[in-house]
């Protein structure tokens, strides 16, 4: 099996297993761990998804039922391997939650592009919850993935000495296998949410909730989805039925309350692009004030695709900051953990969301190549365009090292490379005799 389906064995066995120990649900007796591990019956492991979910309603549909569709002596291996396995059986966000979180990275890995359906990296995410400081209200996400926004929301506002009831929690999933494995994150984590299976275009399964706080990482470039020219969303100009990024930029407007603010993952041509209407929705959204902050992220953030992404962020009430916009450029930032994967620090983000509380409090943050607060004319003047790297120019030079100095540095190291060259020639040249010898 591919490593979409082996991810649904895998987490419902997990789940299974926690649920058993961890008192957090009422577990009948054909779901006990125990039992069912001696066994490995893919019947029994169905019937067990069954009846956890007919004695919990919190949990109705959410559970896998699939465990008669694979080979029975490899299911029985999985079983067993996932019974030696210590998740933690205490109460609700304890070591399953990170296991959990580190099982969903892992399959979005293996995955690929497929796996950027489900998964947002957790230095992304991380950054767009200290941006937004959800500190207590209601939390939406309109396309909600494996609820990973929910759980970082979750860990703000408990790393701020706050309660998990301090926020509310509101999502919407069209993919059902990714809308199971949102349910049984957010329970593993001990957040109750109101997460709902549809299609956010076609049908808004949450019509009367006006949020506080909006996290969103929609799918890049959308080709193919549900468009109606008359959809009363379409406040600042209708998308193009090729793409649906300004559509769920205003989806996302839509639902914010009066002084709501959200903060949305979006491709780079988004900042820039004039195609079939886009430039005149970008601009109207600039001309009604509702962009606050724009970030450029740097490459190779997403291992599932390579398409450049941003960050908007987007407000009601700008209060002080009324008529500007801050711009960062983060392109440079990020560390690589491998040729093709880049993480944000934590100082990175530390560094950008410091940047943004202080433009949020009126103090002063322009710094050359990284920041700039800058009014709707002159975003205007250029053409409405948001990629930061227009506004905040160049990074300040540093001071010229002289010529001289120069030569004698890299004289200095070019000589140690040769001599370190000279060594490990020896070395392996007297290996090679030891071999021959």
């Amino acid at each position: 099996m591919d490593a979409g389906q082996y991810k649904d064995f895998v987490l419902g066995l997990v789940f299974l297993k926690w649920a058993s120990g961890s008192g957090a649900f009422d577990v009948p007796e054909p779901a006990r761990w125990d039992a069912l591990a001696a066994s490995g019956d893919g019947r029994a492991l169905d019937a067990a998804m069954d009846a956890l979910m007919a004695a919990n309603p919190a949990l109705a549909g959410a559970l896998p039922k699939i465990f008669t569709t694979v080979d029975g002596r490899r299911l029985t291996e999985l079983v067993r391997l996932i019974d030696g396995a210590s998740i933690g059986t205490g109460a609700p966000g304890d070591v399953l939650g990170e296991v959990y979180e580190y099982f969903l990275e892992r399959f979005a890995r293996a995955e690929g592009k497929r796996g950027g359906e489900f998964y947002t990296p957790a230095a992304v995410v991380r950054l767009l919850v200290e941006i937004l400081e959800p500190y207590r209200g209601r939390v939406y996400d309109p396309c909600c993935g494996s609820g990973g926004m929910f759980v970082q929301a979750e860990k703000f506002v408990l790393s701020h000495r706050g309660r998990r009831d301090d926020i509310a929690v509101f999502g919407q999933e069209a993919n059902e296998r990714t809308w199971r494995l949102a349910r049984m994150n957010l329970a593993v984590h001990g957040i109750a949410g109101d997460l709902r299976r549809a299609d956010t275009f076609c049908t808004d399964a949450h019509p009367g909730l006006r949020a506080d706080f909006v996290l969103a990482n929609p799918p890049f470039n959308m080709s193919d989805w549900y468009r109606r020219a008359d959809d009363p969303r379409w406040r600042f100009g209708v998308p193009p039925a090729g793409n649906a990024n300004f559509a769920w930029i205003q989806h996302i407007l839509a639902k914010l309350a009066p002084t709501g603010s959200a903060g949305v993952v979006m491709a780079n041509g988004s900042m820039s692009s004039t195609q079939k209407g886009e430039g005149g929705i970008r601009a109207a959204l600039v001309e009604a004030d509702l962009v606050s902050c724009m970030v450029a992220l740097p490459p190779q953030l997403f291992r599932t695709t390579q398409i450049p992404a941003c960050l908007w962020f987007l407000t009601r009430d700008k209060g002080a900051r009324a008529g500007h916009v801050l711009f960062v450029d983060a392109r440079g930032m990020g560390t690589l953990v491998d040729r093709t994967e880049r993480v944000l620090t934590p100082a990175d983000i530390d560094r950008i969301a410091t940047a943004h509380r202080a433009w949020r409090a009126g103090r002063p943050v322009d710094e050359p190549g990284f920041a700039r607060s800058v009014s709707l004319r002159e975003i205007r003047d250029h053409g409405h365009v948001l990629a930061p790297g227009r506004y905040v120019g160049a990074p300040a030079a540093e001071a010229a090292e002289p010529a001289a100095d120069r030569i004698e540095r890299l004289t200095k190291e070019l000589l140690a490379c040769l001599d370190e060259s000279a060594r490990l020639d020896a070395v392996v040249r007297a290996r090679l005799d030891g071999l021959v010898g």
